[in-house]
Parts: structure tokens; sequence; C-alpha cells
């Protein structure tokens, strides 16, 4: 107990019972060094001073822990993506932290002989809610994205380029399908178009596994920079892809009404042996309330390319029903296909320089290896690791301007 404490307690508490009565003190936990270090590491984007980063995350977490205590949070929406089950203990601790800071700020005003000892006391504190403020911001970016699923559906489509974006575009598509099996994950071809120089013009994969989050930042424009290999002078040619990852919601989320689809069946086409094409295998859906309509035929059971027909289907409305949302943070999930030209793009994978470039996260964005990035293993991984972090920091501080503009 410290000596403030004990004199509060015993020599002075007849001077201030009131004061020494509003003073509670609680042991909080005191987390690790390591954890400070690692959570200043990965939570400090590039494009972010520190000491402003600071300021405006305290100022958020002031404002939440308001709200909290207020018990006003649960009509805002602009922190409900806050899991108050899991952040709410902390919550509460801050709370009463930032009470017994202003308790002994009082306390030091009020006595000249205690204000030394005030000031001693309120920077243990201090130090404590630096502690918990760390915590409770990991928690909080932990869980700012509670849409988690098994099941996503990696498209992907050839954009401008000609040729060359559909040899590109099969090269993401080995590239994911590597990511895939790295992770341990499972992964079915919905559809794929195989263009005449064994390119791809679109393919859609399920990829199903408690892993399947790995892939959420890849949406979004995709350049190369390379010399095709039709290309006889030597000269770089820059191609595009897109990139869409669509969640996969359950049914209870989705309900599709049979009787307002419309299923129809025919032969596969194109390369796909004797079974294949020999049978009405293939299938399409079509969702006559929206006009979707959806094809697979890469699997030789009917009743197999239907599922994964629905389950694509379902995507893509669960899709549309985010967009339709007003809510703050869906908004920043969405518009990942652009219209694939090439000044949208998201990633650069340049050959020449042997480099790829996530545009996203500035100077720390650039990797070397491209031989090895393409095959979609750990250094993949570790820039997905990177965007991770980076978005969640950035959809933070977008919510906290926000903050700033209404309370003008």
């Amino acid at each position: 107990m410290s000596l403030l404490i004990r004199r509060c307690k015993f020599d002075n508490y007849w001077r201030y019972p009131k004061l020494a009565n509003r003073i509670k003190f609680h042991e909080l936990h005191a987390w690790s060094l390591t954890n400070l270090i690692w959570s200043s590491r990965n939570f400090c984007n590039a494009q972010a001073k520190p000491n402003i980063l600071d300021d405006r995350t305290k100022k958020f977490l002031d404002y939440l822990a308001n709200e909290y205590k207020n018990k006003s949070w649960r009509n805002n929406n602009l922190i409900d993506f806050v899991d108050l089950n899991a952040s709410g203990g902390l919550l509460s601790k801050r709370v009463q932290l930032i009470e017994n800071i202003q308790n002994l700020h009082d306390l030091g005003q009020q006595d000249i002989e205690m204000k030394k000892l005030a000031e001693e006391e309120e920077a243990l504190y201090n130090e404590q809610l630096n502690e918990l403020d760390e915590r409770l911001l990991n928690i909080i970016l932990g869980n700012m994205y509670k849409d988690s699923y098994d099941n996503i559906i990696v498209e992907i489509t050839a954009g401008v380029g000609g040729q060359e974006a559909m040899l590109f575009a099969k090269d993401l598509y080995d590239m994911y399908i590597g990511y895939a099996k790295y992770l341990g994950l499972d992964y079915e071809v919905i559809d794929i178009e195989i263009s005449d120089n064994k390119g791809i013009r679109h393919a859609s994969i399920m990829i199903s596994g408690d892993q399947a989050d790995k892939f959420q930042h890849e949406g979004g424009v995709h350049r190369v920079q390379r010399v095709p290999a039709t290309e006889r002078m030597g000269r770089v040619h820059t191609s595009t892809a897109s990139v869409a990852i669509l969640p996969v919601p359950s049914e209870i989320q989705i309900a599709i009404n049979e009787k307002d689809l419309k299923v129809e069946t025919k032969r596969a086409s194109g390369a796909g042996g004797q079974h294949v094409n020999t049978t009405d295998s293939a299938v399409r859906v079509t969702h006559l309330p929206s006009g979707l309509s959806v094809t697979c035929q890469v699997d030789r059971s009917q009743d197999k390319n239907k599922k994964m027909a629905m389950n694509k289907l379902r995507s893509i409305l669960y899709e549309q029903q985010l967009n339709k949302q007003s809510s703050f943070t869906s908004e920043l999930r969405q518009k990942q296909m652009g219209m694939g030209y090439r000044n949208e793009k998201i990633r650069t994978y340049n050959y020449n320089q042997d480099r790829v470039t996530d545009h996203r996260l500035g100077q720390n964005g650039t990797l070397y290896n491209l031989p090895e990035f393409m095959q979609g293993g750990a250094a993949l991984e570790e820039l997905e690791d990177k965007l991770y972090n980076h978005v969640r920091m950035k959809t933070l501080l977008e919510i906290v301007k926000k903050l700033e503009t209404r309370s003008k």
C-alpha cells in the first residue's frame, strides 16, 4: 500500500472523510512490457505520427468509456463493432481509474502537503491507464470485424491487358490455390473459364477452413508489370486482374425461397473429360427477384454443382445486402472489384525488379523475391498480417475522425 493511501486512510481520514470514501483502490492486472511493445509495433502504421495517433486513440477510448458509463452506447452505430462481452470489464476498470485520477488531482489542489504524494500516486495510475488502454485497444481492434466465416469465395477476373491479363489471372489463381494449401484449407473450383492461351478469363474458388479470413484483404485490382512471353521487342507491359473476396453466409443469414429460383441443367462446355461433357451435370440457378444468375459445371455431380451454385448465389446476395446497409464499418469493407483500370491498383507485381508492392501499406508494403511470393506461402501470409493490422487501425482512425466531425 502506498504512502499516500496510508496517509489518506489513517493520518488524514478525519480531514477528508468524503474524499477518502470517493477514492476506490483496485488492483489492476499488470500486462507485460512485451505485450505493450507488440501492440505498439502492430497498431502504429507508417503514415501516422505516434504522438498524434496516441492522442486520437486516447480521445476515442475516453469517448467509448463515457458512452459505456452512461449506457448510451446501445444506440450509437459508430461504435457497434465494439464487443462489450470482451471489453466491458476493461471499460469498467478504465472508468474507475479515471475517477481515481481525478480524485487524486482534487486532493492535491486542496492540500499543499499532499500535492507531491498525490502527483506520485497519479503517475502510477496513469501508467496503469496506459497499460489498460493498450490491452483495451488490442481487444477492440481484434473484434472490429465480427463477420467471421469458415467459407469464402475468391473470384478472379482478367482486367485490361488482353491475353497477358488472362495469364496474370492464372498466376493469381495458382497463387491462391498454393496459399490455401499452405494454410491447410480445403478448396473447390466453382467455375473457371480458360482462354486459348491457357490463361483465365474468370474463376471462382470456394475456400473452407478456420483460416479462410487470411484472404480477406486480397480483394481489389492487382497490377502486373513484366515482359509478356509473346512480346518480341522486350517491352514491359502493364496488365490487371480483379479479385473479389465474398464471405459465404449461412442459410439462416440469407434465406432464399425455393419458389424464387429457376434451376436449369445442361451439358458442361469446354474441356472436362468423358463424363462431364456427356451428362447434363452443369447447373444454372437464377434468382428471379434480383435477376442474378449463377452457373456451376466443374463437377460431374449435378447435385454438387447445384450446391456450389447456391453458395455463390447466397454470397452475392449477402454482399449486396451489406452494400445497402448504412453502418459505417460496413461501408469501409465494400467496393473491392473496381473497374479493373490500371490506376485502381491495390498491389503491383513488378517482375523486372523482382518485387511486389502493396500500395495500402506505403513504405512498409514492398517485399522482394517475387517468385517465392507467387507460390502463396509464408511471404503472402506476412503481407496479409501487415494488412490485417493496418486496415483495422485505419478503420479505427476513420471512426475517430467521424466522432470529431460529429462533435464540432
